[in-house]
């Protein structure tokens, strides 16, 4: 969505709206249209830049998007440590 890589559905991260907020949906079980995104701030920032949240969704307005970009650091730090560890065998 933001870097507009293809990419396997696996490696992505499913993005539904609630209410009139853009919300992470790693199970896929959020009811309505999905929108995918690389757990990636760098993608996700571009993605924001380009408003392309409002346009997925096919919205009128913006979508709020705080609660999606913690999710993201969130996940994004979490697969640099685990990757940091792996690499030094701790």
């Amino acid at each position: 969505m933001g870097c507009r890589q293809r990419t396997a559905k696996g490696d992505l991260l499913r993005i539904a709206v609630v209410g009139d907020e853009c919300v992470a949906d790693p199970r896929g079980t959020l009811p309505g249209r999905g929108a995918y995104l690389h757990l990636d701030m760098a993608c996700y920032d571009l993605a924001v830049r380009r408003r392309a949240f409002p346009r997925a969704y096919r919205s009128q307005g913006p979508l709020g998007t705080e609660r999606l970009r913690q999710c993201v650091a969130q996940a994004e730090h979490i697969d640099t440590t685990s990757s940091t560890s792996s690499t030094t065998g701790k």
